[in-house]
């Protein structure tokens, strides 16, 4: 692709107003500009102070430089992202431009596996892959941010990759089910069904990357085992991948219990989200503990997640920052 730049009109500094003409022929535009010129509309409303309009392989962009030279960037990384996948979601398009500055450099492109149905199952995100990166020199990660950003999907597909590349024997999945109180006893049914509504989460990452046939062959022979946090206490846990979901809602105690499990060979992963314990009110969360005591250790990694990372709906995205905007304005508020 090409990029012409016209330097038309020059107001008094630092005002200058550019143009650009970007030729995208090298993409399908439908991919590039969506139905309907849906994500085109979608451009125009993520960059209110440009003009932006597209004829036939072209897309004219005119505007203040700083903004011109910003949205020029997002354009390159999703003429790049298309040409080397053939064609980009929309969640993927959409974290692109939403994607700060300093994030654009990072890779999102390397492949962690393929799921059953052959699609190929990446980081989406700069944060995603940089746990993807850090399981390669770690064997302990937390990764905490708030819902939708894919730290655990992400954590399940580098278990099923090492499973699949025999480097481990074992998968076990974990949370802690504390709406029941970690006491399972009143819920109808054998234990796989009292504990299978806490664990759903698992179950669906895993159906989305193991064919029906192979999946049920590993939970039966316990090569993946899903089971709530009081099972894992006074075992020893080697060649094994192990995640802890939802370790907000760990106590101190439960989740120094998790972190000793570790055994040969082994390599964990804990993710939670801090803005969401459900913790009973006297009973404070382990998770932000074991942060802040274990974050500087050589050989256990701290990657946080934040909104820019949310692969869900986009509302998902809008969503978080309100309630993060009204969680900090409640904290200014003085209590009466």
């Amino acid at each position: 692709f090409i990029f012409l730049v016209h330097y038309n009109q020059v107001i008094t500094p630092p005002y200058i107003m550019v143009e650009l003409i970007i030729n995208i022929e090298s993409v399908n535009p439908i991919d590039f500009l969506g139905v309907n010129n849906i994500r085109l509309q979608f451009l125009k409303k993520e960059f209110p102070a440009l003009r932006i309009i597209a004829r036939g392989t072209q897309l004219k962009v005119s505007g203040l430089k700083e903004g011109v030279e910003h949205f020029k960037s997002k354009l390159n990384a999703i003429i790049l992202y298309i040409e080397k996948n053939g064609s980009i979601e929309n969640e993927v398009f959409q974290n692109i431009v939403h994607a700060s500055r300093e994030e654009k450099n990072h890779s999102t492109d390397a492949i962690i596996l393929h799921a059953a149905s052959g699609k190929a199952i990446k980081a989406r995100t700069p944060n995603q892959q940089k746990i993807v990166e850090a399981i390669v020199d770690n064997d302990v990660i937390f990764a905490v941010g708030p819902a939708g950003t894919g730290k655990t999907y992400t954590a399940v597909a580098l278990a099923v990759r090492a499973l699949k590349n025999k480097s481990i024997k074992k998968i076990i999945l974990t949370r802690p089910a504390v709406e029941a109180g970690e006491s399972l006893g009143f819920l109808p049914g054998d234990l796989k069904e009292k504990i299978d509504p806490y664990l759903r989460p698992l179950y669906d990452a895993l159906e989305d990357m193991l064919d029906r046939e192979k999946l049920n062959y590993y939970l039966n022979t316990h090569i993946i085992e899903i089971a709530p946090l009081a099972y894992m206490r006074g075992r020893t846990l080697d060649h094994a991948y192990i995640i802890l979901d939802e370790a907000q809602n760990t106590t101190d105690l439960q989740l120094k219990m998790f972190l000793t499990r570790l055994g040969t060979q082994a390599k964990a992963i804990i993710t939670g989200d801090t803005s969401q314990i459900d913790l009973p009110y006297n009973q404070k969360s382990g998770l932000k503990k074991a942060i802040q005591i274990l974050q500087n250790i050589n050989g256990i990694a701290y990657v946080p997640l934040d909104e820019q990372d949310v692969v869900r709906h986009h509302l998902v995205k809008k969503i978080i920052h309100a309630y993060e905007i009204n969680h900090d304005q409640e904290k200014k508020v003085p209590h009466k």
